[in-house]
C-alpha cells in the first residue's frame, strides 16, 4: 500500500486517518553544493530518507510530497541556488500545518535535510501547535564529520557526498572534489558552528570560494550505505517515540 498521503482520494481521509496517524513532511533545499554534488543534494536526502523511514515503519504514518524551495539564502551568491525568504517559508509551513489540522491526524513531523532550515522549523513547531493543537516534531537528517574534517563536515563533505553516492551515484563527480575545511577555526572553544557558547552569522563562501565546508575526497559508497542504514534505523526509532510522546502524563492527543 502506498504511504503517500496525496495518493488517497480526499473523502477517504475521514476513514483512513485517525488521531493516531502521523504525517511526515520532507523539507529539502535547492542550493550550491560545490562542483561535485547536485543542487538537489538536500532535497534528495530529505525525500529519499523520509520515504525509506516511512516504508520501514509499522506505525500509521503517511508521507507528504517534499518541500524543495526553502531558506538556503546563505548560498545565494552561487548560481543555481533557488531560495525563498524566512517569512515565506514560515508562512508556508504554518499553513501546511493548518491544512493537516483539518484531517483526523493529530501529529505532524518535519523531516529536514538542510541545516539552514533548522532554526526556522523549531519556531514553526510552536507556532503550529499554538494555532492548531497538533503535536509537532522536527527530525533532522544526521551527517557526522569524518576524521579528516576537523569537526567541520557540515556541507558537501564526506557524509553528504557518501550518502548521495549511495542514493544517486550518477549525480556525483568525485573527481571534482577537494578538501575545503576551515582548520583555523578549530582552535576556538567558545565560537563554534555547533555546541559552543557563541554562535556567529555566516554565508557559505565565508570559508572559501567553493562554498563547501568539509572533505568530500574521502567519500565512498560503502560509507554512504552504512549512513543510509543507520539513518533509517534511527528514523524508525524516532517515529516510534513520537507516537508515544505526550506533553503531560496521561495527556490526550
Amino acid at each position: 500500500m502506498s504511504r503517500l498521503l496525496t495518493d488517497l482520494p480526499g473523502p477517504s481521509l475521514a476513514t483512513t486517518l485517525t488521531a493516531e496517524s502521523i504525517v511526515v513532511l520532507p523539507v529539502g533545499s535547492i542550493e550550491h553544493h560545490g562542483p561535485h554534488l547536485p543542487l538537489s543534494t538536500d532535497l534528495i536526502m530529505a525525500d529519499e530518507l523520509s520515504r525509506r523511514i516511512v516504508d520501514a515503519s509499522s506505525l500509521d504514518v503517511w508521507l507528504l510530497p517534499p518541500l524543495a524551495f526553502t531558506k538556503s539564502d546563505e548560498h545565494d551568491w552561487a548560481p543555481g541556488t533557488v531560495w525563498i525568504g524566512w517569512e515565506t517559508l514560515m508562512r508556508t509551513v504554518i499553513e501546511i500545518g493548518e491544512s493537516i489540522a483539518k484531517t483526523p491526524a493529530r501529529t505532524l513531523v518535519f523531516y529536514n535535510g538542510h541545516g539552514g532550515n533548522i532554526a526556522l522549523l523549531q519556531v514553526a513547531l510552536r507556532e503550529i501547535r499554538r494555532a492548531t493543537g497538533l503535536r509537532t516534531f522536527l527530525m533532522n537528517a544526521s551527517i557526522s564529520a569524518s576524521s579528516t574534517e576537523n569537526g567541520f563536515g557540515i556541507h558537501g563533505g564526506h557524509g553528504e557526498t557518501s550518502l548521495v553516492m549511495a542514493l544517486r551515484p550518477e549525480l556525483v563527480s568525485l573527481e571534482a572534489a577537494e578538501r575545503w575545511v576551515p582548520d583555523h577555526l578549530a582552535e576556538f572553544e567558545q565560537v563554534k558552528f555547533n555546541g559552543g557558547s557563541v554562535a556567529f552569522g555566516w554565508v557559505s563562501n565565508d570559508f572559501g570560494p567553493s562554498g563547501v565546508v568539509g572533505d568530500p575526497t574521502t567519500a565512498n559508497a560503502a560509507d554512504g550505505e552504512a549512513l543510509l542504514a543507520a539513518s533509517v534505523a534511527q528514523g524508525v526509532a524516532a517515529l516510534e517515540e513520537i507516537s508515544r510522546f505526550r506533553h503531560t502524563q496521561g495527556g490526550e492527543l
